[in-house]
């Protein structure tokens, strides 16, 4: 008989049926009880065992970790806590589980733990709902562009241009590394010998690619992997991580706020309507960790009022000006509680003063736009100012920037002059100045971290625990 997914039982009102079921062993109690978990969903089903006529050597094997098989009759539970269960019939163990060494016992293990577990963290149920909720995520990203006629775009991973003009790449060579590769007269190593015959990296954006398209396509969207090689071991940074990143021709930068505002409060409400066990098994455990902060630091939200939030709002819009006024008025940097003091117009924000700007004074999440030139990227729109940008930032309360973008220097002669006072190699990037050359238009697009916005969603507070593998500095470990 084939089996059935364990959500579908649970769902399932038509008892006194025979049915299997497959899973790994959460608990064995009393000789008696299995808490059976498939990964459909975060509920286990109960399995009843008729111990008195099962073989001895059968039980002993039902550990935690277990793989098995059970075949039985579905019937109303008569314990608390679900409505049906699997009065067991036959069991078979697909795949032994050493008690003594399965790392994921039935107790509450610290996330640190579970990191250096990652291959089996999966198997606990805050990880599980992760994960479920991630896909759910990924997979409203692919709806939202598609029903509004976006061409999903492959960019490059391995690439000759640096987007961000960062200079924080991963590097990409066949030559050999012990001292050997070729050399050019000046002792630098001669990269015409390399196997693309120039420099690589693993890319940082797929932007300036996507734009190319969506010069011809005329809205398009990446979601694929991008990689930085900052040595930032913080719970925000990660070394690869996944990329959203709409373009959109004809769009300026209202318009880009518009779409991206637009785009987050769908796939935050498809989560919130698909995901509806596991985001509250999330709350109970957000209010949890919440409850052990200092109270001038608890979250003055549950989980579930913070995405209800975000959706039943409109986002504030704020010039970059009125934010640096507000922060420098404000009573941390006043008394000096800062990190980053604001004494001037042109200051890089830093996390605590998005955080600032959403959670106390806007209490909402925030849009920042038109931003210092001298901070931004070089292909971001210049103003008629000639000293800000049409940049575009969206800060979200716990997290900071979400969401990063711009509408796009179109103008040919402008972009030039932006690129050689930067020093940025025009040789290098022909292929982007083409189209300014060509037909060129208005238009604006966005970045938005898929990871940033996984742990908003699920209430974690350290990126490393919203991606199966995470890479950070001195681990690529699995």
């Amino acid at each position: 008989m084939k089996h059935t997914k364990i959500v579908d039982l649970l769902n399932n009102t038509k008892t006194l049926q025979e049915v299997t079921a497959k899973g790994w062993v959460r608990t064995f109690r009393n000789n008696q009880f299995i808490a059976l978990n498939d990964g459909s969903t975060i509920h286990n089903i109960q399995c009843v065992v008729d111990f008195e006529n099962t073989p001895e050597e059968t039980l002993k094997r039902i550990t935690t970790g277990a793989a098995i098989c059970v075949k039985g009759t579905l019937v109303e539970s008569q314990g608390a806590g679900q409505n049906v269960e699997i009065q067991v019939a036959s069991l078979e163990i697909l795949g032994d589980s050493d008690a003594e060494k399965f790392p994921m016992q039935p107790k509450r293990h610290s996330l640190e733990f579970l990191r250096e577990n990652a291959h089996l963290r999966v198997r606990t149920n805050v990880f599980g709902a992760i994960m479920r909720v991630r896909s759910a995520l990924s997979f409203a990203v692919h709806q939202y562009f598609q029903q509004k006629g976006f061409v999903y775009v492959n960019t490059p991973i391995i690439t000759g241009s640096d987007a961000e003009g960062a200079g924080e790449m991963f590097q990409v060579t066949a030559l050999p590394l012990d001292g050997s590769a070729p050399r050019n007269e000046d002792g630098s190593i001669n990269y015409k010998e390399d196997f693309f015959g120039k420099q690589t990296n693993l890319t940082v954006s797929g932007q300036l690619e996507g734009e190319t398209f969506a010069m011809a396509l005329g809205q398009i969207y990446t979601f694929g992997p991008t990689f930085r090689a900052e040595n930032s071991n913080t719970s925000r940074h990660l070394a690869e991580f996944w990329m959203i990143e709409p373009e959109v021709a004809f769009n300026d930068l209202a318009d880009n706020m518009d779409l991206a505002e637009d785009f987050i409060k769908y796939v935050i409400k498809y989560a919130v309507d698909h995901c509806a066990d596991d985001l509250k098994f999330l709350d109970e455990r957000f209010a949890q960790e919440e409850k052990q902060k200092p109270q001038a630091d608890r979250s003055e939200m549950t989980l579930l009022e913070k995405l209800n939030f975000v959706l039943e709002n409109n986002f504030k819009r704020v010039s970059y000006t009125e934010a640096i006024d507000i922060l420098k008025d404000s009573t941390p940097n006043k008394k000096k509680k800062f990190q980053y003091l604001i004494e001037e117009w042109g200051a890089d924000l830093q996390s605590e003063h998005e955080r600032f700007l959403v959670e106390k004074h806007f209490k909402c999440p925030v849009i920042l736009f038109d931003y210092p030139a001298k901070i931004k990227a070089f292909y971001m729109r210049l103003n008629e100012d000639g000293k800000t940008v049409r940049a575009m930032d969206i800060l979200f309360p716990g997290i900071g920037e979400i969401v990063g973008g711009s509408q796009r220097e179109e103008r040919y002669e402008v972009l030039v002059e932006k690129m050689q006072a930067l020093g940025i190699d025009e040789e290098e990037l022909w292929w982007y100045l083409d189209t300014r050359r060509f037909g060129s238009a208005v238009h604006s697009g966005f970045g938005l971290g898929f990871e940033r916005l996984v742990l908003f969603v699920t209430g974690m507070t350290n990126i490393r625990d919203v991606i199966p593998f995470p890479r950070t500095p001195q681990n690529a470990e699995f």
